[in-house]
């Protein structure tokens, strides 16, 4: 199993490329499975949550071919999912839900799995298929859903706006019958670029980029195109390591408009940041960074996706900050890590921490809990005095592409260190 080695680094400096975004470009793979069509995905990123969909849209009968970054998938030949072992590898698994009940009529499902970072139920994904007209079973660890005919439209509002829940009832009710509005639905981004992917299909869908969306069912949708939005989580993870180590990064791809508030929250700690059209630069060289206080919240709030990697940061600004977690109760485990290597955390309860600066942080051994508790570690081991040895590192091969090579470039000291067998 491989680990990063990560040395307190020089102030960074350079340009980093953003990759198109993990949690937009997996729903949009599942769209596929909507026509039997060719539908072509252009610049998809190299990870391991991309491959293991891959293998799990292969096993519904979808083929997959690679062209440069781009794939081709075609759901010609749909059938129920035949490898639960990918199921359960990764949360994103459930975008095969709807689409495929939609087409299939029948769905069998091994319940998914993915990062251990709290309950993550699936009760609004399959009280809403009801609605819609299935008849759904939990049974050995398996959703049994049917239907008669089509789905049925319905009108839905989601107790809480679950960002896979919009997905993938957005997707089934492409081909059900009549009309579906959706109450209470997320509305970050990468739901954006989904819709853009099901329109070029022929879906006809209201409501983009709001909290209620009304989608008129059809027939059939046909094959499209679709290039994916860039990383606004890769961004913001970027543009902290420009922060942590005071130094100089124009991230190159990155959208201004989906990291408002994370932007806010770097410049009144005392980081420069200018927006692009089409790139930020992230500007801390010289900076005393002072800390701030920062809550998750939905779109367009502060990301929990953030969330640690803001934490690593505050650890080594000035004065204290209040982090609180409002998303997910179990988002905390990087925590005991960052202390390992001298930071000054306390934690109150499960939704809240007091983080107060220190000068300088010392190299440890860590371990990784979660894809972006990693990525915090990493960073905490760029400012870090001494080496920081960042294990589980299959966690950061999830979601961020090329890590190492990215942050070599622009000069940080990282290592990756596959151990021997």
């Amino acid at each position: 199993m491989a680990h990063y080695a990560v040395r307190e680094s020089p102030p960074l400096r350079g340009e980093i490329p953003i990759s198109t975004s993990k949690n937009a470009v997996l729903p949009i793979m599942c769209g596929a499975l909507l026509t039997g069509e060719d539908v072509r995905i252009e610049r998809v990123p190299e990870l391991t949550d991309v491959k293991t969909l891959c293998a799990l849209l292969a096993s519904c009968g979808c083929s997959v071919k690679k062209e440069g970054d781009a794939l081709v998938l075609n759901a010609g030949a749909l059938q129920n999912p035949q490898d639960e072992e990918d199921v359960r590898k990764m949360r994103a698994s459930y975008y095969v839900l709807g689409p495929v009940l939609a087409r299939e009529g029948h769905v069998e499902l091994s319940l998914p799995g993915g990062c251990a970072i709290g309950a993550r139920p699936m009760d609004i994904h399959l009280s809403s298929l009801e609605q819609m007209g299935a008849t759904i079973e939990i049974k050995n660890g398996y959703v049994h859903a049917d239907i008669k005919g089509r789905l049925k439209g319905a009108h839905i509002t989601f107790h809480t706006a679950s960002v896979g829940a919009t997905c993938n009832i957005l997707m089934a009710a492409t081909l059900a019958e009549g009309e579906t509005v959706i109450e209470n639905a997320a509305k970050e981004p990468e739901i954006g670029d989904l819709i853009d992917l099901l329109t070029a299909m022929g879906a006809k869908i209201e409501g983009r980029d709001s909290s209620k969306l009304t989608i008129q069912g059809v027939d059939k949708l046909h094959g499209a195109q679709h290039k994916v939005i860039a990383d606004r989580i890769e961004a913001g993870s970027y543009a902290i390591a420009a922060a942590i180590t005071n130094g100089r990064l124009e991230l190159i791809n990155a959208q201004a408009s989906t990291l408002r508030t994370p932007i806010e929250i770097l410049r009144a700690m005392g980081v420069s940041v200018e927006e692009g059209k089409d790139s930020l630069l992230i500007d801390a060289k010289g900076k005393t960074l002072t800390g701030q206080d920062i809550m998750t919240d939905y779109y367009p709030g502060f990301p929990t996706d953030l969330q640690a990697q803001f934490m690593a940061l505050m650890t080594v600004s000035e004065g204290a900050s209040l982090v609180t977690e409002n998303i997910w109760e179990n988002r905390f485990m990087h925590v005991p890590e960052l202390m390992r290597m001298g930071a000054n955390i306390n934690v109150h309860g499960h939704a809240s921490a007091i983080v107060r600066g220190v000068k300088r942080l010392s190299g440890a051994p860590v371990m990784a809990t979660d894809l972006r508790a990693s990525f915090a570690l990493v960073l905490a081991g760029l400012a870090a005095e001494g080496e920081t040895v960042v294990n589980r590192v299959y966690h950061l091969d999830r979601g961020y592409e090329k890590l190492d090579e990215k942050l070599r470039a622009v000069g940080a000291d990282i290592e990756r260190i596959k151990e021997a067998d």
